[in-house]
């Protein structure tokens, strides 16, 4: 699942085009915003040549790009003068960036890697995955799809209002990105009415109720999150700062901020959603063959073929579905594999009847989960992480759980439980989401990255999704060896989301390559798996939106465990399950023939020992 990490590490990149008149897009734009969005010829990136870069000055100059750029990264590691900065979404400062981008990795590409050390090698492994990726996103023109199935750029820049708010001047600060929203809206819709323009949107179908993740913005100022620093200032602020700040707060919020989430709800619902393609697949959209493709290596780390992903996945599958039909077995159930479903679909046990009996269970199962944690790792992260519901502004089309994790050493990170639909909710899924989502999967694993201090920080605040995903779903399949699942109902929980992520390869790969329907789709993951429809709908429409993601899990988990599979037969009895997982998380989040390389070489280490 889309980790909400550092979003401003994935670039973002465009080739400028102008935007077409007579569209509802430009009621963002007053004229000075208008000259900003459009297109001129971009500056030449101030770079050194390739001859006189060395890797290390190659790894400042990404890294420093990613500050550049991200103001709200930048800021939370300490930059101070980034701190009233929204990003700048212009052709020109996007062309700009890709042009830096590009010629750094033409530096990278001219480096004699068989001259670098051992570290050094992976340094520039990762540095060309990801900076290849940049570029590719900037050529697909990923930039002009700044929503999804699930929400979009309106609810994520929300949390602005959540940041650090302890002095005159962090409000100060804070009303200055208040009043640079509508510049951002400006530069986002633009996106969007170019992606309009070419083809080059969700697919309609995914859009369904999508506008209620912008009315949910629209409300009184009183009730807005926007407004809601300017009710609980810090104890030592005046009545008079306090009395003037707030003034200012709701000044700003009713005259800029509330109308436009109205305006950006009108542009959607009668401009961009009617307009969007009807086709579900990748392929179909410009240059989509070669885009998917593209997603599937990205997301998998390896030369794999969409028709080798799919066949994978039906071979998961039919592995699967054994364990599955034993499970029934076992409970003795008198029915087929689908009455079976069913019944685990419709049965109240299953379902919890509030909010806060979901979130007691998560926060249950969570702890249990650290008991055991000192039996398997040898290291184990300094910061803590909290439990609460996903927001309810994007819940009703958001996945069932997801990890926010936080790039500040005074803020601990959060696993998300979605409590919306809580007949939707089955209990019987908590222990492997949690595990997954929380420890020992992506908290663990991404507080683990961050801290080792002495990778460089592209490396510490990034995510490769084949080793973050699959090392989630490895961590569900833990949980067996750690007890859990004592309960067969939870155990087929744990298959069904097995079943989900082997599913994945599928429909994925079907539904954007192979010609599938939405409803073939649905279908396929609905009679194999024991999600709700809500869940199984919801999951198929982010498929549909985020092309080759869905691929990571399946593809990385298999990788894990066959590399566990190897350590446990080369060493024997002197294979350690805490020394291998260190190794395995040691080196932060790598590629899959990195993570092979360095099994190996603990391998070898264990032997020598």
């Amino acid at each position: 699942m889309r980790k909400l990490i550092l979003p401003a590490i994935i670039m973002l990149a465009v080739t400028g085009c102008k935007m077409t008149t007579g569209s509802k897009a430009q009621y963002y734009l007053g004229e000075t915003q208008k000259a900003e969005t459009n297109t001129s010829t971009p500056k030449q990136p101030q770079s050194a040549t390739v001859e006189d870069m060395s890797l290390k000055a190659i790894i400042d100059s990404a890294w420093q790009i990613n500050l550049d750029y991200s103001p709200q990264m930048a800021y939370s590691l300490g930059d101070e003068a980034k701190a009233a900065l929204l990003p700048d979404l212009s052709p020109e400062t996007l062309a700009e960036k890709n042009l830096r981008l590009k010629t750094l990795l033409s530096s990278l590409k001219q480096l004699d890697i068989d001259k670098l050390s051992k570290t050094d090698k992976i340094n520039a492994q990762i540095l060309q995955y990801q900076l290849q990726n940049d570029v590719d996103m900037y050529t697909y023109k990923d930039h002009y799809l700044p929503i999804t199935a699930e929400s979009g750029f309106h609810a994520y820049i929300a949390s602005i209002a959540n940041g650090r708010l302890h002095s005159e001047a962090d409000y100060q600060n804070y009303l200055a990105k208040l009043n640079a929203l509508p510049k951002y809206f400006a530069q986002q819709t633009f996106w969007l009415q170019q992606g309009s323009s070419s083809g080059i949107t969700p697919a309609k179908v995914t859009l369904n109720g999508f506008e209620d993740s912008i009315s949910a913005y629209i409300v009184d100022v009183e009730d807005s999150g926007y407004y809601k620093p300017f009710t609980d200032f810090p104890e030592h602020f005046s009545d008079a700062q306090k009395a003037e700040l707030a003034a200012e707060g709701k000044k700003v919020v009713k005259e800029k901020v509330l109308p436009l989430y109205q305006q950006f709800f009108d542009y959607m619902t009668q401009e961009y959603i009617p307009n969007a393609r009807t086709s579900i697949a990748a392929k179909d959209m410009p240059n989509g063959k070669a885009f998917y493709q593209n997603r599937v290596e990205y997301y998998t780390t390896l030369n794999m073929t969409a028709d080798e992903v799919h066949q994978l996945g039906l071979q998961e599958v039919a592995r699967i579905r054994a364990e599955m039909e034993q499970v029934i077995a076992d409970v003795e159930f008198k029915g087929t594999f689908a009455e079976f479903l069913h019944f685990l679909r419709t049965d109240p046990q299953f379902y919890p009847k509030t909010a806060e009996e979901l979130l007691k269970e998560a926060a249950y199962i969570a702890k249990k989960a650290d008991a055991v944690l000192p039996q398997y790792f040898a290291t184990l992260p300094r910061t803590p992480y909290g439990i609460k519901p996903v927001p309810a502004e994007i819940a009703p089309k958001y996945t069932t759980g997801r990890y926010s994790g936080s790039n500040r050493d005074d803020e601990a990170g959060y696993y998300w439980v979605n409590t919306y639909a809580l007949n939707k909710r089955p209990l019987y899924e908590m222990e492997a989401l949690t595990l997954h989502e929380a420890v020992p999967g992506h908290h663990l694993q991404i507080s683990i990255n961050k801290e080792l201090t002495d990778l460089p920080n592209f490396r510490r605040y990034s995510y490769i999704s084949a080793f973050g995903e699959g090392w989630g779903l490895y961590s569900e399949y833990l949980g067996l060896e750690a007890g859990f699942y004592q309960d067969p109902y939870s155990n087929f929980g744990r298959l069904t989301y097995e079943m989900w992520r082997a599913a994945r390869l599928v429909v994925d790969t079907g539904m954007h390559t192979k010609g599938w329907s939405r409803d073939e789709a649905i279908e396929f993951m609905a009679s194999n798996t024991a999600l709700s429809m809500h869940n199984v709908t919801t999951e198929i429409d982010r498929y549909i939106s985020w092309p080759g993601q869905a691929l990571s899990y399946k593809i990385g988990e298999l990788t894990i465990k066959r590399l566990r599979d190897k350590a446990e037969s080369e060493l024997g009895e002197r294979f350690d399950i805490r020394l291998f997982h260190d190794a395995l998380l040691q080196n932060g989040s790598v590629t899959m023939d990195i993570l092979e390389q360095k099994v190996d070489e603990f391998i070898e280490e264990q032997k020598a020992a």
